[in-house]
């Protein structure tokens, strides 16, 4: 896992297709079609042959698949830790409570921030997490701003869009302004190739 407050942890990633947004920075436009059709029971059975018991489902956005709220229930009851990674334009509730969500809030930057579904922050509990994907000072002055207006309950992760905004200089604006916020870097893209798939 090379995001989220689980970074570092050995987690097998089951990648849903598609997705309506069109962030700029996107590095899985490839979810947006590639893939192929499967049964739940299929995708847990294989999930589960990795060994790892923390699971990811991602995109593309997962939560566009109608079936996705299923797949969610059966990964819990198969695994102890299963994490989702959503662009916060679908809606969580009623999701299985057992799900650890991590949730997008899409700054100005991406070009989608207008798809920001903001009830879900009402539906956040002590098991979820937000996270700001950053491309600039304008992105950090906005993403500041919420931190400050919402008052999160949940860790809240800021993270620099690689290749364009330094870690270094989010990290100093994080330390200057005393945000309560972890800076997150993509720890996959630090010791894999940054566009290789699978990793």
């Amino acid at each position: 896992q090379g995001e989220s407050t689980h970074a570092g942890r050995p987690c097998v990633f089951v990648r849903l297709t598609g997705c309506p947004l069109r962030c700029r920075w996107c590095d899985t436009v490839y979810a947006f079609r590639d893939g192929e059709k499967m049964e739940i029971d299929d995708v847990v059975a294989k999930a589960k042959a990795f060994g790892i018991d923390t699971v990811e489902l991602t995109g593309g956005e997962p939560l566009a698949q109608p079936e996705a709220p299923a797949l969610i229930a059966a990964l819990c009851d198969e695994f102890s830790t299963v994490l989702l990674e959503t662009s916060g334009a679908y809606p969580i509730a009623g999701l299985d409570p057992r799900l650890h969500v991590i949730l997008d809030i899409k700054a100005p930057g991406s070009g989608e921030a207008e798809r920001n579904d903001w009830s879900n922050l009402e539906h956040l509990d002590e098991r979820d997490e937000v996270k700001f994907v950053l491309a600039d000072r304008v992105d950090y002055d906005w993403a500041r701003g919420v931190v400050r207006e919402r008052a999160f309950q949940v860790p809240v992760l800021f993270s620099p869009v690689h290749g364009e905004l330094s870690p270094r200089e989010l990290a100093e604006w994080i330390v200057e302004d005393r945000v309560e916020a972890r800076l997150q870097l993509q720890q996959h893209k630090y010791i894999w190739d940054p566009t290789a798939r699978g990793v």
